[in-house]
């Protein structure tokens, strides 16, 4: 059999995590460390692997329930090769050092078991809650899978040149910033989440470290119902990824 497809081989490294293709991740167990990874994420997998699902702590429970901030997560262990993807987006390998790495709970695909995560709050220049309010603390040793919907952007922040991004698009950012939320909207629109601007909450980070941004502004829908059209699929309409997001900015 001949085909193109076969350009498509896997990946053949040393490397614990591999970037299989730009939206499908490679990652190597040896049967010592486990990999954590977005429930369901699993495309594929070679050799002897389990996967169970990851227990939280009361701690962690309560903090989702609360912040709605938090990782599903599924243990994987064991020998072997494992393929993980989420809706075809765009996967970027980090490597979390002495730094630590804030991050929203939904662009994280898979990260070694030994880091640890926690949910923090960011400060809101209204005292009123929106999207980015809560955001996930990893620190530790060890590498964190993302995900961004296309190719993102890497803002470099210096004590001399801070950086504003829209909440909605903001993926990660170095956990030493100083971050806060605040309304691009002023006076009667301020707790009009679009304004009549278009635009509306947005982090603005100060200090020294790194900011990623995706070119977008909405996730794709996580659990998009077959036969709900396509606005359900894509994200418009008031079934879609951005009213979901707008709703649960003000729950």
């Amino acid at each position: 059999m001949q085909s193109p497809l076969f350009n498509h081989a896997e990946q053949q490294s040393q490397d614990r995590y591999v970037v299989q293709n730009p939206q499908m991740l490679r990652v190597a167990l040896t049967g010592q460390d486990d990999i954590l990874a977005r429930k369901g994420a699993m495309v594929a997998y070679q050799g002897l692997v389990d996967f169970d699902g990851e227990y939280q702590s009361s701690t962690q429970r309560r903090a989702r329930a609360r912040t709605g901030e938090g990782l599903d997560l599924m243990r994987c262990s064991g020998q072997g090769t494992v393929y993980f993807a989420n809706l075809a987006q765009y996967i970027h390998v980090v490597d979390v050092d002495h730094e630590g790495l804030t991050v929203d709970s939904a662009y994280v695909l898979a990260l070694d078991s030994t880091l640890h995560t926690e949910v923090i709050a960011v400060d809101s220049q209204y005292g009123v809650s929106g999207t980015g309010k809560y955001q996930l603390n990893i620190t530790g040793r060890g590498k964190v899978a993302l995900m961004t919907s296309g190719q993102p952007l890497m803002l470099q922040v210096t004590p001399d040149k801070y950086v504003s991004a829209d909440a909605d698009a903001i993926v990660a950012w170095s956990t030493g910033l100083r971050v806060q939320m605040q309304a691009q909207t002023v006076n009667s629109s301020v707790m009009r989440r679009r304004g009549n601007t278009g635009e509306g909450w947005e982090l603005s980070f100060l200090g020294q470290g790194f900011a990623l941004v995706q070119p977008s502004e909405v996730m794709p829908p996580q659990n998009a119902a077959i036969g709900q059209g396509l606005g359900a699929q894509f994200g418009v309409g008031q079934h879609g990824a951005r009213a979901q997001n707008q709703n649960n900015a003000w729950n």
